[in-house]
């Protein structure tokens, strides 16, 4: 078996001195292919929070703790499959399927390391061919009235909300087994993985609000039938003050059943806006990696705190199939970033220049065609 070769963006050991390393654009060598791995070529990828985690070397340098001297990130997408193992027989070439980045999992299929992320010796979409696991790929329904670009988005972001929402909301119900849903409120900050869980709450039935300064995002909550907390109205110095007298305005007084914090940067405001028996769940973070709380508060006020990391991958079926029926998708901008605007997209982001929750980027232009929604 020979050895790939690719164009990919690269990341180096950030440089002595500094937390930052510059995407490169280089020739990246993979080993063969193995009997239970597919061959792919990435179509789109969106771009994650972890992969700014990443860039910005923030909490850690991938390439010291993957202890490799190059890594290629990317953990979000859709692929077009080119070559199937000898023992892989879930997909075959020409299939079209999104990535399932679940990279190292535990004797439960819940995973431990990320593909295209802090999982060693993988290859994210940021290269122009890769290789994965056939269980790190799912394929996209042919009846699907989805573009490609909805699917790329949907491949983290929306399984990641699938799997988290169905522990949240079995919490809440543990302890709340007789209210009606149109009795609670739900409340979420973060990105586009807060959005796909109100939409699910939404479907549930819940009373559901999302909180954002972006205008652009306000005009997208509302045309989700999502409700829009306006951030930016308030100053820091009163925004907790004035976002718990709108939270009791909302919720008849009783606060959040169910509190999406992907953020963490308001954790205790967060908290201090929770109803008895209601539920803080998390599924990442994006400032607030390591949090206090009193737990003599949190155990009179019967809270549960819920963490999860991305999905197992029978949830990651069921999240597509659900899509798929019951048109629970991603709302892409019409922006689409090219394979030479990378650094260009990894820059706007982390300086929070981006108003869409998906940004999308193109990897193999010439698998655009594609795109086409049946």
């Amino acid at each position: 078996m020979k050895t790939i070769t690719t164009e990919a963006w690269v990341l180096r050991p950030a440089e002595e001195g500094s937390k930052l390393g510059p995407l490169r654009l280089e020739t990246f060598t993979l080993p063969p292919l193995a009997p239970e791995e597919v061959l792919v070529r990435p179509i789109f990828g969106c771009w994650e929070g972890n992969m700014d985690h990443a860039v910005r070397r923030s909490p850690v340098d991938l390439c010291s703790t993957r202890e490799e001297p190059a890594v290629v990130i990317g953990n979000a997408g859709v692929v077009q499959v080119v070559e199937a193992g000898e023992k892989v027989t879930s997909v075959a070439a020409g299939d079209v399927c999104l990535l399932f980045c679940n990279g190292v999992w535990d004797a439960q299929g819940y995973p431990v390391r990320i593909f295209g992320y802090d999982a060693p010796g993988t290859v994210g979409v940021l290269a122009k061919t890769t290789k994965m696991h056939h269980r790190q790929l799912i394929r996209i329904p042919h009846d699907s009235p989805f573009s490609l670009r909805q699917w790329a988005a949907f491949s983290l972001r929306y399984i990641t909300a699938w799997a988290n929402w169905r522990v949240a909301y079995a919490c809440w119900r543990s302890q709340m087994p007789e209210v009606p849903a149109d009795e609670a409120f739900v409340c979420g900050w973060g990105g586009g993985v807060a959005l796909a869980e109100l939409s699910l709450a939404r479907a549930e039935g819940f009373s559901v609000a999302m909180v954002t300064s972006k205008q652009a995002r306000i005009e997208l909550l509302h045309s989700m039938e999502i409700d829009a907390i306006d951030r930016s109205q308030w100053e820091d110095a009163r925004f907790g003050t004035e976002f718990l007298k709108e939270v009791k305005q909302r919720s008849s007084g009783r606060g959040v059943s169910i509190f999406i914090d992907n953020l963490g940067i308001s954790y205790k405001t967060t908290l201090r806006a929770l109803a008895r028996q209601g539920v803080i769940t998390t599924s990442g973070w994006k400032h607030g990696m390591s949090l206090a709380h009193s737990r003599a508060m949190e155990c009179i006020g019967r809270h549960i705190h819920v963490h999860t990391h991305y999905a197992r991958y029978e949830e990651g079926e069921a999240a597509v199939r659900f899509a798929n029926e019951h048109g629970w998708m991603a709302p892409v901008a019409d922006q689409t970033f090219g394979w030479a605007e990378i650094p260009e997209l990894a820059d706007a982001y982390a300086r929070g220049a981006i108003d869409t929750y998906f940004p999308i980027f193109a990897v193999n232009e010439d698998l655009m065609v594609l795109d086409t929604p049946q």
